[in-house]
């Protein structure tokens, strides 16, 4: 055969020249994949969100960050525990495990962080500041007093013992200021809320001040790779309970610095830690029951999380999370079938009282998700207004414009039913809203509902909680629930909802049916972090009380109660109330505004600190002349520049440095095997 150099060598050329570009090429598009919209194809990987996110399935989650991100992530602020007491450090830890997480000295809260002014200060100066020029003058300081003295002395004798200081400060710090409250940045601001500052997310951790920091690390999903993922901590309560230990709760934004990156349709990722719940399945059934019941919650799946930081973990074991589908505009858009509209997280315990008619005084009540046109920010402040302003007639006539009532009907008795505490029944928090732009009218969806099922113990007794009155089931007082209550055409929807509840889908013996086959799939995962731990986690599959995951703050919590018998006597109590056989009980004013028994409330925690100032002569009590030359004294002192007018900043302060409690001596949460 003839060669033909000058023939063949081109072609050669062009054929190495094709398979390296297309080797080059091949290499190119997978590393694009794995960078941008898709991870590299693996048979594991679910490609759909309902794939993702399976009841019983456990994914495998590795996250890598390097020393200074895991250093920056953890969040300043707020240090020192729950309530300003100390978070117990971890043997040859000073940091409670964590950077900067050590106790300040003493019981009070440290600079900056956690104290009782973020809960009292505004009842303070809406109470006092009747002007409204945001600064407390001396004379309206003391006529605040006076009032606040008129309110506890209730048998008018000029003299009240420790006990009926308590339940007065519980009355006066959680009234609402003149004029409602509810809302920051303009408009009264709300009494013992739980919001932050203006354009700062809400949350008790949030008016810690606590702000999560965002960095860049890499995810392994199921041996995926996902590199430079935005990471975070997220929550409150459960942020705060979790601090002193490395299981925290995580959120995953896929596409923060990978554009269009997505995994199974969605781009966020969130690991909660479980953290208030033994059994890790309080808040999977919670939103479980509400989609069954046809309200939009989010779904939920399971993943074992490791995490490796170089030269401090090595595929370390961080343990079982719940993986919460995230409400947002992915969420929006298969729920609603739709990607406008209005997605709003309020947060107040005074829910749609109206502030005015200027934006500002709502927009960190109702801490919009998306950016809102004037004509949805007119809808929310006319809900508000007819809330607030509206004859029983009008409101009859007119909630319909706003809500659908059917829909709010199932809402409520699915969350009367599981008994979340922790929502729209006492601080207005815990819930998103949507509101969709062709019916125009919002829809409550579901979020965060991990003290379902009775497990708020610090509301109540067991036996009350488990028979909460259905006809009154919110703590204190809301006008807005108030109203919803009176009206047939929400009555009637919503007794129907519990008693289909009750006979179907929160049957005890189906979600017994749900626990034992959770139990099965999450007991090897359990056993993973600690045998204790799998020795409690056996007990609550099973029904039996135990010791609870975590203390709060300087409270004795009592024993856990597990969902199957928590099912069984509220099943029994909501029968029985439908019937007319049983009379519901009630919590009293928990944390919102007075009403009630119950002495829960901010006179638990600052009543000690009031009589060490205000009981000069010693004898236990308080007398109006000690009240009101305590508060003269307090004016004084607080007012550091003499001006005649406290400012919110010295308010603040002075309050911390005078009503601190001291939780020094007292049991905190938040460690152990979390």
């Amino acid at each position: 055969m003839q060669n033909y150099p000058n023939k063949r060598t081109p072609l050669s050329l062009r054929q190495g020249l094709l398979v390296s570009t297309l080797l080059v090429g091949s290499l190119l598009f997978s590393n694009m994949l794995l960078a941008g919209g898709k991870p590299k194809a693996q048979t594991s990987l679910p490609q759909k969100s309902s794939e993702l996110f399976q009841a019983t399935k456990i994914w495998t989650v590795h996250l890598k960050l390097t020393p200074e991100a895991w250093t920056e992530m953890e969040p300043t602020g707020g240090q020192g525990g729950f309530f300003g007491g100390p978070p117990p450090p971890k043997k040859g830890d000073a940091g409670g495990g964590r950077p900067g997480g050590g106790p300040p000295a003493g019981g009070g809260p440290p600079e900056g962080g956690f104290g009782p002014s973020m809960f009292i200060a505004p009842a303070f100066m809406g109470q006092s500041d009747k002007d409204k020029d945001s600064k407390i003058s001396e004379a309206e300081f003391r006529q605040m007093a006076e009032s606040w003295y008129a309110k506890i002395d209730k048998d008018k004798k000029s003299i009240v013992d420790e006990k009926q200081l308590r339940k007065g400060l519980n009355v006066v710090l959680t009234s609402p200021p003149p004029g409602g409250g509810g809302g920051t940045g303009g408009g009264a601001p709300p009494a013992f809320s739980l919001q932050g500052r203006p354009g700062f997310r809400n949350g008790v951790a949030g008016a810690m001040g606590i702000e999560f920091k965002q960095v860049h690390a890499d995810l392994e999903f199921e041996g995926a790779t996902f590199p430079d993922i935005a990471l975070r901590y997220k929550g409150n309560g459960t942020f705060l309970e979790s601090r002193a230990s490395i299981k925290r709760s995580l959120k995953i934004d896929l596409k923060k610095y990978v554009k269009g990156r997505e995994l199974a349709g969605v781009t966020t990722l969130n690991l909660h830690n479980n953290v208030t719940d033994i059994s890790s399945m309080n808040e999977p059934l919670a939103l479980r029951a509400f989609r069954d019941s046809g309200i939009p919650a989010p779904r939920t799946a399971y993943a074992k999380v490791y995490v490796t930081v170089p030269g401090k973990y090595d595929h370390k074991y961080f343990g079982l999370y719940s993986l919460v589908e995230n409400v947002d505009k992915n969420f929006v858009q298969e729920r609603f079938k739709t990607k406008k509209g209005a997605l709003l997280k309020p947060s107040s315990p005074n829910l749609f009282a109206y502030l005015g008619e200027d934006w500002k005084a709502y927009e960190q009540t109702y801490e919009p998700k998306t950016d809102l046109t004037e004509a949805q920010k007119r809808k929310v402040i006319d809900f508000c207004k007819l809330v607030t302003s509206a004859t029983d007639e009008e409101f009859a006539k007119r909630i319909g414009e706003f809500l659908s009532l059917n829909d709010f009907a199932k809402y409520m008795a699915t969350l009367v039913w599981i008994l979340d505490l922790d929502s729209v029944l006492d601080m207005g928090q815990n819930f998103f809203m949507h509101l969709h732009p062709k019916t125009d009218r919002f829809q409550f969806i579901a979020w965060d509902q991990d003290h379902s099922f009775g497990t708020f113990g610090m509301m109540g007794k067991q036996e009350d909680r488990e028979n909460l009155n259905i006809h009154k089931p919110w703590m204190g007082e809301k006008r807005f629930l108030e109203r919803m209550y009176k009206l047939d055409a929400f009555k009637k929807p919503y007794l129907a909802s519990l008693s289909k509840l009750t006979n179907g889908l929160l049957k005890p013996e189906r979600i017994a049916q749900q626990v034992d086959e959770l139990g099965k799939v999450l007991r090897p995962a359990v056993q993973e972090e600690s045998e204790p731990k799998l020795a409690n986690f056996d007990k609550m599959v099973a029904g039996k009380p135990v010791k609870p995951a975590s203390s709060f703050g300087p409270f004795k919590m009592p024993d856990t109660v597990p969902i199957k018998p928590f099912v069984k006597a509220r099943a029994l109590s909501i029968a029985g109330q439908l019937a007319g056989k049983v009379e519901g009980k009630s919590l009293g004013m928990g944390f919102g505004p007075p009403g009630g028994d119950n002495d829960f409330g901010p006179g638990m925690f600052l009543t000690p600190a009031f009589m060490k100032a205000l009981d000069t002569n010693k004898d236990k009590k308080v007398s109006r002349e000690e009240f009101l030359s305590g508060f003269a004294k307090w004016f004084t002192t607080w007012n550091t520049d003499k001006s005649g007018f406290l400012t919110d900043k010295q308010l603040r302060s002075g309050i911390d440095k005078a009503l601190a409690p001291d939780f020094s001596n007292m049991d905190f949460g938040g460690g152990g095997d979390f």
